[in-house]
């Protein structure tokens, strides 16, 4: 099992994007993770309210450090990515509820199922402070390698 700053740290490693968004695992397990994304004025879009592509880029991430973390470390050569680092989303799908608050956005990732060739999650994405009011619900699915 890896420990939620491992886990961020092959993350910022393997995607550049979760650096530039200030991506951050704050709790991993072997059933569920937790992600946040730090407020930041340069992610708001028209009408004043987080963008979407922000809130799917974090719930897909909350989904990455459940899978990371429950799989554990890897051995990996100087140059390439370990079987688990490769795990890839194969279905993702959001459903928008609520406007999120200008503060950190949340997101709390369950377990639902996991095979040999696949992990099912689910997302609850939320403003910091405000769990009881989900923003928007993620479904999703990770391949797994061989």
């Amino acid at each position: 099992m890896l420990s939620a700053q491992q886990v961020q740290e092959i993350i910022r490693q393997g995607v550049p994007q979760a650096e530039d968004l200030d991506l951050r695992i704050e709790e991993v397990s072997d059933q569920h993770s937790l992600a946040r994304i730090p407020f930041h004025r340069r992610l708001i879009r028209p009408g004043g309210t987080l963008s979407g592509p922000t809130l799917m880029a974090l719930g897909d991430a909350a989904m990455y450090a459940l899978v990371l973390g429950k799989l554990g470390p890897t051995d990996r050569g100087p140059t390439d990515r370990g079987p688990t680092e490769m795990a890839v989303t194969s279905n993702l799908n959001i459903n928008f509820l609520s406007k999120p608050q200008p503060v950190d956005l949340m997101a709390k990732a369950k377990l639902l199922r996991m095979t040999r060739r696949q992990a099912v999650c689910e997302v609850a994405l939320y403003s910091a402070g405000n769990e009881d009011e989900l923003v928007a619900h993620v479904t999703g699915t990770y391949a797994l390698p061989l």
